[in-house]
């Protein structure tokens, strides 16, 4: 297992999913945790399970990444881990795409993603480790999913750039994408429980392992990338998704069933 003995690691949207997975292994591995999230009672609910710290913090307010910067600037000399996790998850098939949707997709998935960046550059160590959540929908074509598709090969992009733009401070930024993973995200969709549980069933018979990823899963690759394990990895892309993007026709059809 890797030693994270020493470092300080903030995680967004660390409430629940693969956010709190996340949180768990880098504690479990000798990480200082710090957790945010938009929920006052749910980040206060995680940060005493976890028995870490919790900050509360909307990724879409510039003035609130500020005073999260500015809080864990006060606390702690240096962050060596950011995980970047916080997104949703909104479908809506093309010619129904509103306005508000392609707000609150690109203002959380994409801009909160960004500008977390940004606000925690003067923070990060030297030889730091960056990670931001994607996923394969950036890649896979799913039907219904333009804008949470959208917002997360934007972030792949903006993750390669920013590779050899940090590079010169030693510090690595990498994408991990998931495919399905069993997590609460679903369930905020709006979808109608019919529709959802049509939807987990497709996706589930596109999977070549025949199953939903799980967040701890997730978590331990978030932790190797965070990890000195990881030191010459920088701008890479790590599909974790049970062989999903190496098979994106396969059960389409169920989609328009």
């Amino acid at each position: 297992m890797s030693n994270l003995n020493g470092k300080i690691a903030v995680v967004t949207g660390g409430n629940s999913g693969i956010g709190y997975a996340t949180a768990k292994e880098l504690k479990e591995r000798g990480a200082e945790v710090i957790i945010t999230g938009r929920n006052e009672e749910r980040v206060s609910k995680a940060a005493q399970e976890l028995n870490v710290k919790g900050l509360v913090a909307d990724v879409t307010s510039l003035a609130a990444l500020d005073q999260l910067a500015a809080q864990v600037k006060a606390g702690y000399s240096q962050v060596d881990i950011l995980f970047v996790n916080a997104g949703i998850f909104a479908p809506a098939p093309i010619g129904q795409i509103s306005e508000e949707v392609y707000h609150q997709v690109m203002d959380i998935n994409f801009k909160g993603a960004v500008f977390t960046v940004e606000k925690f550059l003067p923070l990060l160590s030297e030889g730091a480790s960056i990670i931001n959540l994607s996923s394969i929908s950036a890649y896979t074509g799913t039907p219904n999913m333009a804008m949470y598709a959208a917002s997360k090969a934007a972030l792949n992009a903006y993750t390669r750039t920013a590779s050899t733009e940090l590079a010169v401070r030693k510090i690595r930024i990498n994408s991990v994408n998931p495919g399905p993973v069993a997590t609460p995200i679903f369930n905020k969709s709006g979808m109608p429980e019919e529709q959802l549980s049509g939807f987990a069933a497709a996706m589930q018979k596109r999977i070549p392992l025949k199953r939903f990823g799980q967040p701890e899963e997730i978590a331990k690759l978030v932790a190797f990338l965070a990890s000195d394990d990881a030191a010459f990895i920088t701008g890479s892309e790590y599909n974790i998704d049970g062989g999903t993007n190496i098979n994106p026709v396969l059960g389409i059809d169920a989609f328009f069933e």
